[in-house]
């Protein structure tokens, strides 16, 4: 599969770790950055550019990592196709796909180890979405109020 990943400072090294992870287990992995650590850098534009990534080639999915999760979801979030999910335990990663059919996870690289972050993405990537009409319907609402605007 192939999967766009992008970070911040705060999560350099975790993205890195999972990189590499990913890699061995066969995926193909796009690196938005950051591609070196700067303490200043601003993760808006490599979460929008995973994301934009992730729509423009539909079966890809996408990780996006920081201190906290919370403004890589939000950046992530802010594309046009993006439903991104922020994961805080394997629960919370399969629940993105099988209810909200989600394409990025987003992952909080102060909030969790090497080890768990790992389980998160490897439950986010193992998981299909249900396809279950009420969740369907929940997706094609979002779209439509995101189409609309």
């Amino acid at each position: 599969m192939r999967i766009h990943i992008a970070a911040d400072h705060a999560g350099y090294e975790l993205k890195s770790a999972l990189v590499e992870h990913l890699q061995a287990a066969g995926h193909d992995v796009v690196d938005h950055g950051a591609h070196t650590y700067d303490a200043l850098d601003d993760y808006p534009p490599m979460c929008t550019a995973a994301g934009e990534a992730v729509v423009a080639e539909p079966g890809t999915l996408g990780i996006v990592i920081g201190g906290s999760g919370n403004g890589e979801q939000i950046a992530a979030n802010k594309v046009t196709g993006v439903r991104a999910v922020l994961a805080w335990n394997e629960d919370t990663a399969r629940l993105g796909r099988s209810h909200n059919d989600a394409n990025v996870i987003a992952i909080g690289a102060r909030q969790h180890s090497v080890d768990q972050s790992i389980g998160l993405v490897e439950a986010f990537l193992a998981e299909p979405f249900s396809g279950d009409a009420r969740h369907q319907r929940r997706i094609d609402l979002l779209a439509a109020y995101e189409a609309s605007r």
